[in-house]
């Protein structure tokens, strides 16, 4: 499995980065027996669409996941419509794009468009809560309830190591959250643990929004997870206060991610 940071710019885009967007891909067998690396997005926060083109091609993502429907999560979801309804060489196949809530509605509000556009030439919108599993290719995908201000899912990805001699590897993706057990679950053993730390100790006190970098870390520990990745770091927020927070009660690697970083596990 192979991960790339499209952006990770907490709550908004930042000065060298966009919002929260990831690049999730692995190597499968598709539906005619072809060999192939597969292609998922999660999240697509602002500025996301311009750094995607950085790291692969659009016409080739195989689908999407939104954590929630705030809007430095999703925002640049009409900039992939567009892309797929006008490519140059004729409209491209819609994929799945799985969220909490309602995606039609909070695209056709970022977009400003009419009642009657359901973007069903370009997106296969399905809803889904804690509890719900799919699989794409060689991804099995879970979902599990997160501790926000609306709506949100944390997002356990089963598929296959980059290394040919091992099996299945497991990345965590907390989302939006604070701390709560549900998410210690969603990341249990997890090979890396990619957890938002938007908050800081002392300074944000506020409760069921975002995770410190201290919280961060406190759930890696619970949940014996193999590696910390710390992202969704506000602009205003030194990298460094956190990473060392995270330290302070876990023990495994831990990093700040900076868009365009790439982890193969």
């Amino acid at each position: 499995m192979k991960l790339t940071i499209i952006g990770c710019s907490g709550s908004m885009s930042g000065k060298d980065s966009p919002a929260s967007a990831y690049l999730v891909q692995a190597r499968g067998v598709d539906r005619k027996g072809l060999s192939r690396t597969f292609s998922l997005i999660l999240d697509f926060g602002p500025g996301a669409m311009g750094h995607l083109l950085r790291y692969a091609d659009p016409a080739m993502v195989d689908a999407m996941i939104l954590s929630h429907l705030h809007a430095d999560h999703c925002v640049d979801i009409v900039g992939m419509q567009v892309f797929r309804r006008w490519y140059p060489e004729g409209a491209l196949p819609r994929i799945p794009v799985f969220s909490p809530g309602d995606g039609i509605d909070r695209t056709r509000k970022i977009a400003d468009d009419s009642l009657d556009e359901d973007y069903a030439g370009e997106f296969d919108f399905q809803r889904v809560g804690p509890g719900d599993k799919v699989t794409l290719g060689p991804f099995t995908i879970e979902f599990f309830e997160a501790w926000h201000t609306i709506e949100s899912l944390s997002v356990r990805i089963t598929g296959p190591s980059e290394d040919p001699h091992k099996g299945d590897v497991v990345l965590c993706y907390t989302g939006d959250t604070d701390y709560t057990p549900t998410v210690v679950q969603a990341a249990k053993g997890a090979d890396v643990l990619l957890s938002e730390a938007a908050f800081e100790e002392k300074r944000d006190m506020a409760e069921g929004i975002h995770l410190t970098g201290k919280r961060a870390g406190q759930l890696a520990a619970d949940a014996g997870a193999k590696r910390l990745l710390l992202t969704h770091l506000q602009p205003w927020t030194n990298p460094n206060t956190n990473v060392n927070d995270a330290r302070s009660v876990y023990h495994g690697p831990v990093e700040c991610v900076e868009a365009g970083n790439v982890y193969e596990f």
